[in-house]
């Protein structure tokens, strides 16, 4: 509804009073000068006349433009001021036909104050009762009579269509008011909606963020920790091994969190290329690794896909296939896509079957975030193998 008020406050109308207190004192003024001017009728007529012109301009003052900075106007006190209006102009401009000039003030008044069909009936009321009245007063020749007939016949005619092309104005107005204020809400709306969807993107992408790293990060921490208790007794050096390991576990996950909070690069890749940053990542989980194809640098966002995609996918290996299973890494550059393969000879499972882990869907959504695709390949008894493909610009000048 405010918004509605603020269209409306638009109006052209709403701000030209000014213009039409102008236009009435012109009107007024040159309809006084014209019959005080005149020769006909008598004196005596031209003075009521002239007084009746005169009381016009309060009654306008006081009730006209107050009317007409109305949105929309009152139509009962449209009516009132109308009627006493055309009280005080019919009996002059039947006294001296030469008051018929300021019905061009009151004629656009009946088309902005009152509806169509009763703008029209005062219009005719205006032109034609003055022609009737002046010719039963004064029994005028043929000639006159027709004159003056064919006269009102121009000015109902010019009311007419003048009246209809305001009303054409103000519906347009009042139509665009609206559609103005449709608009606003719906930019509100879509504004709002863009933030809510702003606001749940990111909330998705923290969730993969925090699942491919700290969450896989302290997962390891305690699995190194459950081993580190069954070594302690029997396997001192080994439990050694595990504790360091568990060190370096921490610091990369308090990196990686730092990253994660400063919104920069991933702890692995900071002034690392991909392939190093897999090797690392290797390192952490007994993996080995194979890049082929000619490395290459390439944009911040595949490189961030490939290495949490690796992420995830080898600690589902570590958490389903056992510690004991064999992982392998293979990275392939080619011209126009970057292949990321992680495999072990675990125990496999259905990939069909429903599962209540982020892991794989948050895997595949990150692929598709960048163009990509990401397919899981696995059986009961018979390992895993998952398969990220990236499109990445293709390289210049590449093999014909």
């Amino acid at each position: 509804m405010t918004e509605l008020r603020r269209a409306l406050d638009a109006h052209a109308w709403d701000r030209s009073i000014g213009l039409w207190d102008a236009y009435f004192a012109v009107a007024w003024t040159a309809t006084l000068a014209f019959v005080c001017a005149a020769d006909h009728p008598g004196a005596p007529a031209r003075t009521v006349a002239g007084g009746l012109l005169v009381a016009l301009v309060p009654w306008y003052v006081i009730l006209g433009r107050k009317l007409l900075q109305e949105d929309p106007p009152d139509e009962r006190r449209a009516l009132v001021y109308l009627g006493g209006a055309m009280a005080l102009f019919l009996p002059s401009a039947i006294l001296a036909d030469g008051m018929r000039l300021v019905s061009f003030a009151l004629i656009p008044q009946c088309f902005m104050t009152l509806r169509t069909r009763w703008a029209l009936t005062a219009v005719t009321v205006i032109n034609l009762v003055p022609l009737v009245g002046w010719a039963l007063l004064r029994h005028p020749s043929g000639e006159d009579l027709f004159s003056s007939s064919l006269f009102a016949s121009v000015t109902l005619v010019f009311s007419v269509v003048i009246g209809g092309w305001i009303i054409r104005i103000i519906e347009q107005s009042w139509e665009r008011a609206e559609l103005i204020a449709e608009l606003e809400a719906s930019r509100h709306e879509v504004s709002r909606l863009s933030a809510a969807h702003g606001a749940l993107a990111e909330r998705e992408r923290l969730s993969r963020e925090i699942h491919d790293t700290l969450a896989q990060g302290f997962t390891s921490l305690l699995m190194l920790v459950q081993a580190v208790e069954a070594e302690l007794e029997h396997d001192v050096p080994q439990a050694r091994r595990h504790l360091a390991l568990m060190a370096e576990t921490a610091r990369q996950n308090l990196a990686e969190a730092r990253a994660l909070v400063a919104g920069g690069t991933p702890a692995d890749l900071e002034g690392a290329s991909l392939p190093d940053a897999l090797r690392r990542l290797a390192a952490r989980h007994d993996a080995e690794v194979e890049v082929t194809g000619p490395v290459r640098a390439l944009p911040a966002g595949p490189e961030v896909v490939v290495l949490r995609s690796c992420q995830e996918a080898l600690a589902n290996a570590r958490k389903h296939a056992g510690g004991s299973a064999s992982l392998a890494i293979a990275l392939t550059y080619a011209d126009e896509t970057l292949t990321l393969s992680v495999s072990d000879d675990g125990c496999g499972f259905d990939p069909s079957a429903p599962t209540g882990g982020y892991g794989l869907s948050g895997l595949r959504a990150r692929a598709a975030g960048v163009g990509g695709t990401a397919e899981v390949r696995s059986a009961p008894g018979e390992g895993t193998i998952v398969t990220v493909r990236l499109p990445v610009l293709p390289v210049l000048g590449g093999a014909s």
